[in-house]
């Protein structure tokens, strides 16, 4: 008799229809080994029955986040059973959420999601598992539109839920809720009730019950709706990246760790606020910078823009973007006995020498009258109200004023290591220029050389 019930379930399961939407998307192979996020709700559960039915290589995984008591565990031990009936392996693990989210001051529900996809991560490098399976349907692609826009969103916010991100592949999309829900009843399969998704304290779920089923009186064919919706945005979604990825080739150059963009260019993209953010939203910056930058291309050039990982400046003819360095610290002291210190990005060596030894037609090396030297020397990067004797010159000038005549852009002055004498004057502006006072000259008994190297 049990083989004739799976006999009957392996028929009215439609198995067609999800190996078809797994192929036309290119979720994954007859091969792959699969790890399947199973919470034991009714999507997850048929999603695991419909991988077994159709042969793929898979495992269960099961996260507990110790947020519902009794009704957790028996969830667990519930997709536990499920795992053993399937025949496939299980993990299993539990969370401490709330500790979690008050540790990284974050909600409940990022907690969970952060604590979920990393552990996901764990396993699947520890077992072999190249994707991981998560049964979001198309009601669910609707429910995360609606939040987006609630939220705020772009073109990428509205093409929903995709059937491929990464290593995460959601082979369930095609379905519908009230289709699951006829499948479970229909095939008689167990599933648990999370209580929690029948609160509307959450937004998500203030959506899926108080929104969506106002908007189906408006339209009862919502999904049918969305589903067309969802196909438009996407096809907008990639004719926006084609139209990225040939202005980056236009419009990108690169000089070493920059990449410039020309100012009059950028000053003729239409619509001017969606592209230009396009380009540079992977680089951290969000709709609000990008429109300070607007309103001063041409008008304020040296303003600098920050993201979390890169500096954008806007020189005279371009918008110079590169990452910002790690400083390991804004001073380094030199003591009369080092031979090499560490500054930054930089690596100076110091040589001493009994001959006046001058070190000509080399920016990155400097010959400087060892008498004139007090200990410790520091390296420094620019301050406001620094000035020298340029070498060759006569009288004083302004770094600031330096910099502007050697065209050096706003962004790369701070990466200029100084080096400092004990009595607070600049001996040499590395990589440009030293102080006339410090030059060795016939007077010189002994030098000391400093080197420097990135």
């Amino acid at each position: 008799m049990d083989g004739v019930i799976k006999l009957i379930i392996l028929v009215m399961l439609p198995v067609k229809r999800f190996t078809d939407f797994i192929e036309q998307n290119n979720l994954f192979g007859p091969d792959t080994q699969i790890l399947a996020a199973v919470s034991g709700g009714m999507d997850s559960v048929l999603m695991a029955h419909l991988l077994k039915a159709a042969g793929f290589n898979f495992g269960i995984a099961h996260c507990n986040f110790q947020l519902r008591g009794d009704e957790a565990l028996a969830d667990q031990q519930f997709v536990t059973d499920l795992a053993s009936q399937l025949q496939v392996p299980f993990h299993t693990v539990k969370f401490d959420t709330k500790q979690y989210a008050a540790e990284h001051k974050i909600s409940i529900q990022m907690a969970a999601r952060e604590l979920r996809y990393q552990w996901f991560g764990q396993i699947s490098r520890q077992s072999g598992y190249t994707v991981i399976a998560l049964a979001h349907h198309q009601n669910d692609a609707i429910e995360t539109i609606l939040l987006n826009l609630t939220r705020g969103t772009g073109i990428a916010g509205l093409h929903g839920i995709l059937p491929k991100n990464g290593s995460l592949v959601r082979p369930m999309l095609f379905l519908k809720r009230d289709e699951i829900e006829d499948l479970i009843n229909a095939n008689q399969l167990k599933y648990v009730e999370d209580s929690s998704n029948a609160s509307a304290k959450y937004a998500r779920n203030k959506i899926r019950l108080e929104v969506i089923p106002k908007l189906k009186e408006l339209n009862p064919a919502l999904e049918n709706t969305f589903e067309h919706n969802l196909k438009y945005f996407r096809d907008l979604e990639i004719l926006l990246e084609q139209q990225l990825d040939k202005l980056k080739t236009e419009l990108f150059a690169f000089h070493g760790e920059e990449i410039h963009l020309p100012v009059n260019e950028v000053k003729k993209l239409h619509p001017q606020s969606l592209l230009l953010f396009g380009l540079l939203q992977e680089y951290g910056f969000n709709k609000t910078t990008v429109e300070d930058i607007i309103s001063v291309l041409g008008k304020h050039s040296g303003r600098v823009f920050e993201s979390a990982d890169f500096t954008l400046v806007l020189d005279r003819e371009n918008l110079i973007l590169s990452k910002k360095q790690t400083r390991a610290g804004d001073t380094v002291n030199i003591s009369e006995n080092d031979h090499e210190v560490q500054y930054n990005n930089y690596r100076v060596n110091i040589l001493h020498d009994d001959s006046p030894l001058i070190i000509k037609d080399n920016p990155l090396s400097v010959s400087i009258d060892t008498d004139l030297l007090v200990y410790p020397l520091t390296l420094r990067q620019w301050q406001q109200g620094d000035h020298f004797h340029p070498l060759g010159m006569k009288g004083v000038q302004k770094l600031s004023d330096f910099f502007i005549h050697q065209k050096i852009p706003v962004h790369q002055k701070k990466d200029i290591p100084l080096l400092i004498n004990g009595n607070g004057e600049i001996i040499w502006i590395g990589g440009y220029r030293p102080d006339e006072r410090y030059k060795v000259s016939k007077k010189t008994k002994k030098v000391t050389i400093f080197e420097l190297y990135k």
